[in-house]
């Protein structure tokens, strides 16, 4: 009997030593065959997908971007901020101070109309924010590719607004007073010269889209009430050396849990089922695109249908979708973007953007050099 248990106990204790890194090799091996790897976009498709923001000054550039990484703090925010009209300034600085927000969120804020562009058009926010994750570099390249696209059309020049800088290779763009802030305006996709396709299922923004190949300028934003928060204007850049954004002096590295970049998992959580959105389950082959349209629908937001935006004077849906596809035939003779068709090639790129819908996936928070 003695002789029995010494043997069990010796088998007991064997596998103890060794079950653990059992476990775990199944557990890695399992992993590795669950999560598909991450797809890199082409040089093409990230100026495509910049083309919208790369005129804006450098910090709001690097804000965006950071921001892009956070698709529901995106959504909650500018539905924050339409909920509170009243706040402004300093009082609305120090409310957005107290919310639980990523920095690039916060800083959003201060460009309601550059927020709210970002909650409208979600699936290209959120391929914008997948694409910085996984390609960070890339993404930056192809901010300067499309500012000196610009550039050489005549469409990028400083002015009473911004000033605009050629460092080497390198164009910045600043604005010409540090304390107002100019956002401009203008068609992402005749502004560089020859036409760039446009990015499937984007939708102009009042004030932010402006018809013809030229660059207008609106209302400044003074950004004094939000200076003194770390968040603030005076935090964000872009560090064209390494090629990264830039908080505080460090370089951004995004908390999201949204997108699972190098060689993870890509794609994000469905936080249609995460922030009640109905519209957002869609399980069939054009996710991303009609996805997009269902997480419109859901909250109620009739503008990606044709229908006024929140109140203000764009009327635009059937009449800028006509004009959009125009210059995306046009774009098809560029030799830039020639491989690409309006409802092809292109339409299965943004899908990316949502590609991987998981229910009950969740969102969490948080984030940079100069």
């Amino acid at each position: 009997m003695k002789m029995l248990q010494r043997i069990l106990a010796l088998y007991l204790s064997t596998w103890l030593l060794f079950a653990p890194g059992v476990i775990n090799a199944q557990t890695n091996q399992s992993a590795g065959e669950s999560a598909p790897q991450v797809v890199n976009q082409t040089p093409e498709e990230l100026q495509q997908l910049v083309a919208p923001i790369a005129l804006y000054p450098d910090a709001l550039v690097s804000q965006v971007l950071a921001a892009a990484t956070y698709p529901t703090e995106i959504v909650e925010a500018d539905r924050w901020v339409q909920d509170h009209p009243n706040l402004k300034g300093k009082d609305l600085a120090n409310a957005v101070d107290q919310q639980s927000w990523d920095p690039s969120i916060k800083a959003l804020t201060q460009f309601p109309s550059v927020l709210a562009n970002l909650d409208k058009n979600l699936a290209w926010t959120s391929a914008l924010g997948e694409a910085y994750v996984n390609q960070s570099e890339a993404v930056m390249d192809a901010v300067q590719v499309m500012r000196a696209r610009a550039q050489a059309s005549g469409n990028l020049k400083s002015n009473e607004q911004e000033k605009v800088v050629t460092e080497e290779k390198t164009i910045v763009i600043e604005p010409a007073d540090p304390e107002v802030v100019y956002v401009p305006a203008y068609d992402p996709w005749v502004v560089y010269g020859a036409p760039v396709v446009v990015w499937s299922g984007w939708y102009p923004y009042p004030g932010l889209y402006v018809d013809g190949p030229g660059i207008s300028f609106g209302v400044g934003f003074g950004i004094g009430f939000f200076a003194g928060f770390g968040w603030g204007w005076h935090g964000w850049g872009c560090d064209w050396g390494h090629r990264t954004v830039i908080y505080n002096h460090n370089t951004f590295i995004s908390n999201s849990k949204t997108f699972y970049g190098h060689g993870g998992h890509q794609g994000f959580h469905d936080f249609g089922a995460a922030r009640g959105y109905e519209g957002f389950h869609n399980s069939g082959g054009e996710r991303g695109h009609e996805g997009s349209h269902g997480f419109e629908a859901g909250r109620g937001n009739e503008a990606s249908r044709g229908g006024d935006v929140r109140g203000n004077e764009f009327h635009g849906g059937a009449a800028e979708r006509s004009s959009s596809e125009a210059h995306a035939e046009a774009g098809k003779h560029s030799s830039a973007f020639g491989g690409y068709d309006h409802g092809g090639t292109t339409r299965s790129y943004s899908d990316r953007g949502f590609s991987s819908l998981h229910s009950g996936g969740g969102f969490h928070g948080g984030g940079f050099h100069r």
